[in-house]
């Protein structure tokens, strides 16, 4: 994996090299974003396959809770530049031994599979509502 960048992003500049970002404050923090927020810092690799690989990294990190151990302060906990630098350099070295592509692979299957079962349950929310709402309709012609 090759070498990156990492920044403050600051809002309404844009980047020319492949990059993403991640989430800093918040108990999300090491969160990756394809679109910038305020809170966030600016990974800028040199090619996009290195992007992609840093961002499944990044997500996989999140998710496991590695940049947790991080976060500071008390009431919007955050990490800080060089605590994620840290953390995803240590990743992406350990990496480098496994068949990186291979775990990404299976972390994107699930990720599309809890898509897809999101979305199930929202039409199934939409469907009970639904259904009560008729339910008390019918009660309603039944009174009167």
């Amino acid at each position: 994996m090759s070498t990156f960048q990492i920044k403050t992003h600051q809002c309404g500049k844009t980047y020319s090299n492949p990059h993403f970002f991640i989430l800093n404050k918040g108990l999300n923090s090491g969160k990756s974003l394809i679109n910038p927020c305020p809170n966030c810092f600016v990974i800028i690799a040199s090619t996009e396959e290195a992007k992609n690989t840093l961002f499944h990294l990044s997500m996989m990190l999140q998710i496991g809770g590695f940049y947790g151990y991080y976060l500071k302060g008390s009431v919007i906990p955050f990490i800080s530049i060089k605590d994620c630098k840290k953390v995803l350099l240590k990743a992406s070295e350990a990496t480098k031994k496994l068949e990186f592509n291979k775990h990404i692979h299976a972390v994107s299957v699930f990720s599309k599979k809890e898509n897809e079962l999101q979305k199930l349950l929202e039409k199934m929310t939409v469907l009970k509502m639904a259904y009560i709402q008729n339910c008390f309709k019918l009660m309603q012609r039944k009174v009167i």
